[in-house]
């Protein structure tokens, strides 16, 4: 049975699908291109690591003692709401404050990423030393 953080990353799957349409078809003609291209950035990280979530809850099934992936997929929520969350905002809202809250949700997906590689690394150091 698949985690929690999968589930959260079908959710968050489904928001970026939703977040994209209202884009490509609410916004258009409404907001500058320059502040739609941020939109869709937003919407593009977001499916990436709604993506990573899910792939995380099976990595955390598989893995269950690992909690280094509970650490990455905790992260990588974050990064979701920190940085495609500051980026919608600073799009809508055209505020310039939402602009520097960005940075810290890709320091989230990174340091996700850095955790999920660690735990895959030490797991397959584990099974070769078997």
């Amino acid at each position: 049975m698949i985690s929690r953080v999968g589930a959260y990353g079908a959710i968050h799957a489904l928001l970026a699908v939703a977040l994209g349409a209202f884009g490509a078809h609410g916004l258009k003609g409404k907001i500058t291109d320059d502040m739609l291209a941020v939109f869709e950035t937003g919407v593009r990280y977001h499916m990436y690591h709604a993506i990573g979530l899910i792939v995380i809850g099976l990595l955390i099934e598989r893995m269950a003692s690992c909690k280094g992936l509970r650490w990455a997929g905790i992260l990588m929520h974050i990064g979701i709401f920190l940085f495609s969350g500051s980026l919608y905002a600073l799009s809508l809202t055209d505020l310039k404050w939402f602009g520097p809250i960005t940075p810290f949700g890709g320091v989230a997906f990174i340091a996700a990423w850095a955790f999920t590689a660690l735990a895959i690394l030490r797991t397959s150091k584990g099974k070769a030393a078997k």
